[in-house]
Formats: structure tokens, C-alpha cells, sequence
């Protein structure tokens, strides 16, 4: 289990490289839309409304160059660009930059004005964990995957529409490099074009970081992957990253939607 910076770092040593999957994989955005206001497919509820389920949740693509608030028109926390740089460094263009949704604001008449997002970042660490976004800088789409992982069981559960599609054992952090436990997303949806390599055939490259390895280049982050050390499954031996058997990637890699909310327990 390997963080992705140091595969990108090892790449011409190793010998693969690395394709940006901006379609999700050959499947479209479903629910990708510009922004609809007001929402028809929700009740009109003024003020800040948390709009997930287990069934169902959202996410945003930054249209263009957009600040983040730690309140609607508070103080600024951040700005991000539309596209961002990619855990796969030979992708010199970027690749999109989204958020998962928290909640959203509206008026009395429904008009959504923010949308609250969570931000990537270590749990507890100085930089805010959410913060608000104008709707009309971003696109709103729908997210059906979710994603739980257990630690101690060292399980991942991937769910659709909120029933179980996919059990499958995995390798986690050792205990000097655990793997981070909390809220995150998926950020990018990426195929490794060597599978026989220390990653597998794809990452899922997530919004959470390393709590230890704050030193290692773009400070530590972390992804599910695969691996070429199948006996590494179900034991807590990786950098803080997340293994799977090349069967089991395969299956999650095809279903897993970008800004899917991974949580991760202990």
C-alpha cells in the first residue's frame, strides 16, 4: 500500500504510467446538469438544508476560479482554480476540480444560493473541514455510490443506491501509517496503464491525507488501489493507502461515480 505521490515520483523507475478518466470510466455523469433553481426534485424548505441520504448524495464541478467562505459572504477560506492539478503528474492540463456537497442555502422562493462543501484535509488539522461555495460558480450533480471501509475488519462495503453491490477484504495502513479514519470523497477516478505494478489496473484517488506522513510529497495522499502483493490483503501493512485484489478493483473501479463519499471507520 503506497501512496500515489511516490508513485508518481517512482514512474520512470517502475515503468508505468498514468491516464486521466474524465467520463468516469467510459460511463457518463449521470445527474450532470447546470445548476436548476429552484430544485423540483426536492421540498422547497427555506435556509440551509442538508439534501443527502443514504440513498442518494451530491457533489459540485467548479465552473471557474471560485472562492470558498467559511459563511456565505464570510471570510474567505480558500480559492480554487476550475481544474487542479492531477495525482498523475503527466497530466499536464489538470483535472476538474469537484466537492462533495454538505448542504445547501436557499431563499424563501427556493433559489439555491451556496452550497456548504467539505474541503481535503487531515481531521483536526488547522485547515477548515468545509466551507460555502456561490451555486452559480459550480455545477451541481447527483452521486448514487457510496463507499464504507472498516479498519478493523479490513473490509470495504461499496453501496448503490444505498444497498449493498460489492464486499471485498483489503489492506490498510500499518500502525505507523495508519489509514486516515473520517468523512472523505473521491477527487479522482484515475487507470494505471502498467497493471502488473506495485498499484493494480486503477486508483481512486481521495480527499483524505496522511496523518503521518506529512513530509512526503503533496503532503501524503491517500487512495484506494490495487496491488501486485496479493498476500498484503486483509492486513494492516500499506503507507495508509487502501489495497484491493485486481478482482475486487475491477468491480469497484466500474461502479465507483467521482465525489462518491467514502467514510472510513475503526
Amino acid at each position: 500500500m503506497l501512496l500515489l505521490s511516490l508513485a508518481v515520483a517512482a514512474a520512470s523507475a517502475i515503468g508505468f504510467a498514468w491516464a486521466y478518466l474524465p467520463d468516469g470510466g467510459g460511463r457518463s455523469e449521470r445527474g450532470l446538469a447546470s445548476n436548476s433553481t429552484p430544485s423540483p426534485a426536492r421540498h422547497c424548505q427555506a435556509g440551509e438544508v442538508r439534501i443527502d441520504s443514504p440513498q442518494l448524495s451530491f457533489a459540485v464541478l467548479f465552473r471557474s476560479r471560485a472562492g470558498v467562505y467559511r459563511r456565505p459572504d464570510g471570510a474567505l477560506l480558500a480559492t480554487f482554480e476550475r481544474r487542479r492539478a492531477s495525482f498523475a503528474r503527466s497530466n499536464r492540463k489538470g483535472v476538474p476540480t469537484v466537492a462533495s456537497v454538505l448542504t445547501e442555502v436557499r431563499t424563501g422562493d427556493c433559489r439555491v444560493l451556496w452550497y456548504r462543501v467539505q474541503l481535503s484535509g487531515r481531521e483536526g488539522g488547522a485547515r477548515a473541514r468545509s466551507g460555502y461555495v456561490r451555486a452559480r460558480a459550480v455545477t451541481l450533480f447527483e452521486v448514487h455510490t457510496r463507499v464504507l471501509i472498516d479498519l478493523s475488519d479490513r473490509r470495504l462495503i461499496l453501496f448503490e443506491h444505498g444497498h449493498p453491490a460489492l464486499r471485498a477484504p483489503v489492506a490498510v495502513g500499518a500502525p505507523s501509517t495508519p489509514t486516515p479514519r473520517g468523512r472523505f470523497f473521491v477527487v479522482e477516478r484515475i487507470r494505471v496503464t502498467d497493471p502488473g505494478g506495485p498499484y493494480g489496473a486503477a486508483a481512486l484517488a481521495l480527499s483524505a491525507f496522511s496523518e503521518k506522513l506529512v513530509h512526503w510529497p503533496d503532503g501524503g495522499p491517500v487512495a484506494i488501489h490495487g496491488t501486485n502483493d496479493p498476500g498484503s490483503i486483509g492486513r494492516a501493512v500499506s503507507h495508509g493507502c487502501v489495497r484491493l485484489g485486481a478482482r475486487d478493483l475491477r468491480r469497484l473501479f466500474s461502479r465507483v461515480e467521482l465525489g462518491t463519499p467514502v467514510e472510513i471507520v475503526s
